[in-house]
């Protein structure tokens, strides 16, 4: 193998992978505020229109374990200059869908084409700075995978309330373009080693029903009302049958389609478990929040975003310090040092009452982004440590696939216990309201309509009795938070990333 490769000008090979990395992750969440425009525009329910989110988020999943393979078919620089393309083509198809269906299969279609693109990243940035840098390159995509869905609200909102949804899709196409040109440019001659691997259908397969029907139970269980749905029990049983039948394939097959194996890493495994339950953790809170906002304190969607953007501030601003000196301390006090920050927010949040002020939120928000600032690079600094260079684009492929999954459950789990634990503690509270009730007696003497004053109550009840709900959800995030630093400390150093496939010997 030749010495280790640089491109002509890293910064701008830097400028061109992390775009195409915030274009990808921005679409993750951009189009959830534009939904109720959406919906209206093309004529259909409210409902329906979260298919949107869905189709995308399904796609995406499944195409995120098949980078390794795709990786060692095609090489990576050509990977991802055709996937970025490909996301720029499906984002002005996306514009331009004309139905809602015209829409859904262009969303899919885009989540496809961005499932390899961000792992692809994260193994190039890693390859193309010298060791000593890798931590910052990290650091750079850590930033760019937090600012990224907190942009996507407050841009989508704006765009699509000064012009129209289709902007939404439409400002990627430049973005694309301008990332694959610079990428194919500056890293051609970068040395490619492709192989033919055999196509391990059955893995392939199962994998793609198998996830396919575990998000669209965790996306629809809500509205079917879980297990009591005929729908959502054979959607949930054909999802496990295909999950067990893809996970003894992939452990017994010669050539999986997704390395199972890479868990025989101890860093791996534990810095994986770490990433994707804190970070189902940290996606329940950024759901939660902005719903609360809105539903509990009537903020308008803007507002709502202007409120959790504080959560941006302080990973940006430290970014470059944590890539810079975090490999000078052990990584594993650094994730420990987050959880307690992230931890320390969820108990403040579990205080949280209806009448808090802007400013208090907003706060909250702030002090967790130093958490957030201390928590993507170390942890995933250390589930890259012990893999060997060419299984660094798969094993971020399949951590990142795991996150995604994670994430898909939090956000059930969480809206799910949220309405749940509201509605139980309404009728906890409901139980001493009576017209008997002294107090309820003595505002319909004043008013005279018994009707209005109880309808009122009830009407501040359901508010009370989501804000309760809302407290013990993360009174248990903060205790979530907490018990991983447990985790995080099974890991074993050294934790130096090393080069990808292209770079080193293997």
């Amino acid at each position: 193998m030749s010495s280790h490769f640089r491109p002509p000008n890293l910064v701008l090979a830097t400028i061109g992978l992390s775009l195409a990395t915030f274009m990808q992750v921005l679409d993750t969440t951009i189009a959830n505020v534009s939904l109720p425009t959406i919906a209206g525009n093309l004529g259909v329910s409210q409902d329906q229109s979260t298919w949107v989110i869905t189709s995308f988020a399904v796609s995406n999943a499944i195409a995120l374990p098949l980078t390794g393979f795709l990786t060692r078919r095609f090489g990576e620089v050509k990977l991802f200059v055709w996937a970025t393309l490909a996301f720029s083509l499906a984002s002005l198809l996306c514009g331009i869908a004309q139905s809602m269906s015209m829409l859904i299969v262009f969303r899919t279609l885009q989540g496809a084409v961005a499932g390899p693109m961000y792992p692809i990243t994260q193994a190039l940035l890693i390859s193309i700075y010298p060791p000593a840098k890798r931590s910052m390159a990290l650091a750079l995509l850590a930033m760019v995978t937090v600012v990224a869905p907190i942009a996507g609200p407050i841009l989508g909102g704006w765009i699509t309330d000064n012009y129209s949804w289709p902007w939404i899709f439409f400002i990627n196409v430049p973005i694309g373009i301008f990332a694959s040109t610079v990428v194919a440019n500056q890293l051609r001659l970068r040395e490619v080693v492709t192989q033919r691997p055999k196509i391990d259908y059955v893995g392939l397969f199962t994998l793609v029903v198998g996830i396919g029907a575990l998000q669209v139970v965790l996306d629809k269980g809500n509205d079917e009302d879980w297990f009591n749905s005929t729908f959502i029990v054979v959607t949930a049983i054909i999802s496990a049958i295909a999950i067990a039948i893809f996970l003894i394939w992939e452990l017994t097959d010669k050539d999986p389609i997704v390395d199972l194996k890479l868990f025989r890493h101890r860093n791996f495994r534990m810095g994986t478990i770490a990433l994707v339950l804190a970070y189902a953790a940290f996606f329940a809170i950024g759901l939660l929040v902005p719903q609360w906002l809105q539903i509990n304190l009537g903020y308008t969607a803007t507002w709502a975003g202007f409120a959790t953007a504080p959560l941006g501030v302080l990973p940006v601003m430290l970014t470059f310090i944590v890539g810079k000196y975090a490999t000078r301390f052990d990584l594993r006090l650094l994730t420990s040092g987050a959880f307690v920050v992230m931890g320390a927010t969820c108990f403040l949040r579990a205080d949280f009452y209806i009448g808090i002020d802007f400013a208090h939120v907003a706060l909250v928000q702030l002090l967790q982004g130093l958490g957030v600032a201390f928590f993507f690079m170390p942890v995933t600094t250390i589930l890259l440590s012990d893999l060997q260079p060419h299984e660094i684009a798969a094993g971020g492929g399949v951590a990142t696939f795991l996150r995604t999954v994670g994430a898909s459950f939090s956000a059930s789990l969480t809206t799910f216990l949220w309405q749940r634990r509201g509605v139980l503690h309404h009728s906890q509270l409901t139980e001493q309201i009576t017209p008997y009730n002294p107090i309820v007696q003595q505002a319909t003497a004043q008013t005279g309509d018994s009707q209005s004053v109880l309808a009122v109550l009830n009407e501040s009840i359901t508010a009370q009795g989501l804000q309760i709900s809302f407290n013990e959800i993360f009174y248990a995030l903060g205790w979530i938070f907490l018990s991983l630093i447990v985790v995080i400390w099974m890991a074993k150093p050294p934790f130096a990333a090393k080069a990808g496939a292209g770079g080193g010997g293997h």
